[in-house]
């Protein structure tokens, strides 16, 4: 549902390889009657491309689909979730509308009311895979991390349950590509003549809405609350998310050699988290298209300051990668089945 945003496209195109699912229905209100491809050029000549457009009908998906993505705005899937639930069907949702789970909290960042509190607090499971696969294995109602909380909750949450960094006074500077936006945005912000070779930061001062996501997150995993300075930039590219995250040591006479050993650990199950070598740090480019995560590890001795850099494609394992990868973990899936790809170079 909401095949035709960046998003849902990016569902399309990884479901219609994945050697155990079969895509069966789309749905877009934009291009409804008319060929996936038509929204999505580069499916000309694929099965999914000649799939057609549906408007929406519910009852219709939830017949013949085992799980149904819901990628549409905030808003929606709160209206949506418990019809597709309740015909004992799967979803996972993109949007923002389960990640909270403080109904308030939700309304006062994304200016709504939560229509579906009871679903938020008996049924919702956060799809963070790395670090929540014992819940998702068992859920049947996923909320899909953003994509600013998934770059650095993967960053900063090992030394955080370790307790190796100061649960205060964290930096998170992160760079998005363009097409985080959206692909329905009409800001003068991401018109092309804008956004070309300038940077521009956004959400200054702790307003972006990823702020109490990731905050909750963190505080989730470490057992103890987290509050964190967040910031995150428009950069003139397509697509990927690269997240700068500062944190001061506990003890500051820590090595970098102990830190990378402990991400090390921590993600040693943990297929599509690559740590780099010590002093070898991502870039934007080594993930795009994929679904891994790669992060590097550097300590300033001067200051007892780590610093953990993260990159994601911010539509993959930002958003339909991850979403995918939870439908593995849900219907009992080889965890990589259908991402198993490394990134596009150059």
């Amino acid at each position: 549902m909401g095949v035709s945003g960046y998003g849902g496209g990016e569902l399309a195109r990884i479901l219609a390889r994945h050697p155990h699912a079969e895509l069966v229905y789309v749905a877009s209100g934009t291009y409804a009657g008319k060929p996936l491809a038509s929204a999505f050029p580069s499916l000309y000549g694929t099965p999914a491309g000649n799939l057609v457009c549906q408007k929406g009908d519910l009852a219709e998906c939830a017949a013949i689909a085992d799980v149904v993505f819901l990628a549409q705005e905030s808003g929606a899937a709160m209206e949506l979730a418990s019809a597709i639930l309740d015909a004992g069907k799967k979803v996972i949702d993109l949007s923002a509308d389960f990640r909270l789970t403080n109904p308030d909290v939700y309304q006062k960042w994304y200016k709504m009311p939560h229509t579906a509190p009871g679903l938020l607090k008996a049924k919702a499971v956060y799809g963070l895979s790395e670090w929540n696969k014992d819940a998702i294995q068992k859920a049947s109602l996923i909320a899909n991390p953003g994509c600013y909380p998934t770059a650095t909750a993967l960053a900063l949450a090992p030394l955080l349950k370790e307790n190796m960094v100061e649960p205060t006074g964290i930096i998170v500077d992160a760079k998005s590509g363009v097409s985080g936006a959206g692909r329905a945005k009409n800001d003068l912000l991401y018109k092309y003549a804008e956004a070309n070779e300038s940077v521009k930061p956004y959400g200054l001062g702790g307003i972006h809405r990823h702020t109490p996501e990731i905050e909750q997150t963190l505080s989730v995993i470490c057992g103890t609350e987290i509050t964190l300075s967040f910031t995150p930039h428009l950069v003139p590219m397509t697509r990927g998310i690269l997240a700068t995250c500062y944190a001061r040591l506990t003890n500051p006479k820590m090595s970098v050699e102990a830190i990378a050993d402990v991400f090390a650990k921590t993600y040693a199950d943990c297929p599509f988290v690559v740590l780099r070598p010590i002093g070898d740090f991502p870039a934007t480019k080594d993930t795009l298209g994929s679904n891994y995560c790669h992060i590097g590890v550097a300590v300033d001795t001067r200051t007892g300051v780590v610093t953990v850099v993260s990159a994601i494609d911010n539509l993959v394992k930002g958003a339909a990668g991850q979403a995918v990868q939870n439908m593995n973990l849900m219907f009992g899936l080889n965890e990589t089945s259908g991402l198993e790809a490394g990134g596009i170079y150059p």
